[in-house]
């Protein structure tokens, strides 16, 4: 399949490379942490990576000095043990800052730098960037400073004017996915044809949603969009596609989680499993 407008294909050229290559993909939530590896950091990059993700979900956040960093903001205290907001810091105050591991030991690992990660991966690595819709502005004049990350860059965000607006005037079309809880949703995303939209996240919090319906992620794939499905698990209250995810996935049988996906048809799943969920797509 071919994701996006015909005209933004030299934009999409790597997205579509892979979609032709693996079915689904697999995209890792924060990279892959554990012990002294650090969610959102260069390292837990690479050991996603290492274990089979074809993307990798990345939070950006900015400091008050507009300084971009890796970083999912309201996991201070987990992670920082700070109380207060990352956003609220200067650059200063957040490069004094160092993480604290799996076991709870102070690591010499800080807040990484976007530029650092843009820097570091530049080989053709696919990014969803998510928690930066308020800062697009700011992050795509960092892009703009290193070259291909125009095709690297997934842009998400809610479904929202202000954004689509920035989207369709700004000159780089960058790839972009809405998340979509209906399909009015779609309808308004699509109506700005300036957008270089390749595809959705769907939230389905119940098996009677109409994104949870195969009928339903057919029609989208025939809008040359791909669907994608969350099978993270966030907490026991959070459902994001039904009851199909990484626990059922992992403490039951990979199909009646992951399997049941592959089967409605979704494209790109994101997990925190990447390893597993590749050696069972490996032989799904």
């Amino acid at each position: 399949m071919l994701v996006g407008q015909s005209r933004y294909q030299h934009i999409n050229e790597i997205l579509n490379e892979r979609l032709s290559k693996y079915s689904p993909l697999i995209a890792v939530h924060r990279g892959s942490p554990g012990a002294n590896i650090i969610e959102n950091t260069i390292p837990s990059y690479q050991a996603a990576l290492a274990m089979g993700a074809d993307m990798i979900e990345m939070d950006v956040v900015s400091s008050t000095d507009g300084v971009l960093y890796a970083f999912h903001d309201g996991n201070e205290y987990r992670l920082l043990r700070e109380k207060e907001n990352i956003k609220t810091m200067s650059s200063e105050e957040i490069d004094s800052l160092r993480y604290y591991n799996n076991i709870g030991h102070k690591s010499s690992y800080k807040v990484e730098k976007l530029e650092n990660v843009l820097m570091f991966f530049n080989n053709g690595e696919l990014f969803n960037i998510d928690r930066a819709w308020d800062i697009f502005p700011q992050l795509v004049e960092v892009f703009a400073k290193y070259p291909g990350w125009e095709k690297q860059a997934l842009l998400k965000s809610p479904v929202s004017r202000r954004v689509l607006e920035f989207l369709s005037s700004h000159p780089v079309k960058y790839m972009y996915m809405p998340i979509v809880y209906s399909q009015a949703d779609i309808d308004l995303v699509l109506s700005y044809k300036d957008v270089n939209t390749v595809g959705v996240e769907l939230i389905a919090k119940k098996d009677s949603d109409d994104f949870y319906q195969a009928e339903t992620i057919s029609r989208i794939k025939d809008m040359n969009l791909f669907a994608w499905g969350n099978a993270i698990t966030l907490d026991d209250k959070t459902p994001l596609f039904g009851n199909l995810d990484d626990d059922i996935s992992i403490t039951d049988d990979p199909s009646k989680g992951w399997g049941k996906m592959m089967e409605k048809g979704i494209d790109i799943i994101q997990t925190d499993w990447p390893a597993i969920l590749h050696k069972y797509r490996a032989q799904y």
